[in-house]
């Protein structure tokens, strides 16, 4: 392991960042699309929000990997409550971006959509083709997308707090750019 520094990797920084953006713009379009009639501009978000979920789940990954070879930067002087909150908020954070993109990726399994990577890459079903199975899965991806938004709202508010009530430099350790 590395030893702490002030901020986090730049690899830390620029995963961080790249999963925020994915994960935001994929639940808007998964948001969004499941309101449109049936159509090709529905396929084509349904298609790309597959695309992202797979994305997402290897970075997930990658991030994971980093994260427990690199040592993060010292914590800062807070609350035990407040690092206790922001523990469970990581690691919260860190079970849904496996689980929401893996649980769609079952629901699609279920249903009989395979996932064609790019409209290339055909991925091996996550579950078999199920009817069943597809309907009770259906809710768990979005239910576990609207924890994972709920979690990072709270991630978002915590290092607001830190910025402009705390004053702690609390977000520079990932903000991108050089000290």
């Amino acid at each position: 392991m590395n030893t702490a520094s002030p901020r986090y990797t730049q690899t830390a920084i620029a995963l961080h960042w790249l999963l925020a953006l994915m994960i935001v713009g994929s639940f808007a379009v998964g948001s969004y699309m499941v309101d449109l009639p049936v159509s090709v501009t529905r396929l084509k978000l349904y298609n790309w929000h597959k695309w992202a979920g797979v994305l997402i789940l290897a970075l997930s990954a990658l991030r994971l990997l980093w994260r427990l070879t690199h040592r993060p930067p010292a914590d800062l002087p807070m609350p035990a409550w407040q690092r206790r909150a922001a523990h469970g908020a990581h690691v919260a954070l860190y079970a849904l971006f496996f689980a929401v993109p893996l649980m769609g990726w079952a629901y699609s399994s279920a249903a009989g959509f395979p996932i064609v990577l790019f409209g290339v890459l055909p991925l091996p079903d996550f579950v078999p083709a199920s009817r069943e199975l597809a309907e009770a899965l259906k809710p768990w991806h979005g239910g576990l997308a609207k924890a994972l938004a709920a979690v990072v709202l709270l991630h978002v508010a915590g290092a607001l707090k830190h910025q402009f009530i705390d004053r702690d430099g609390l977000l520079r350790r990932m903000w991108p750019g050089r000290d």
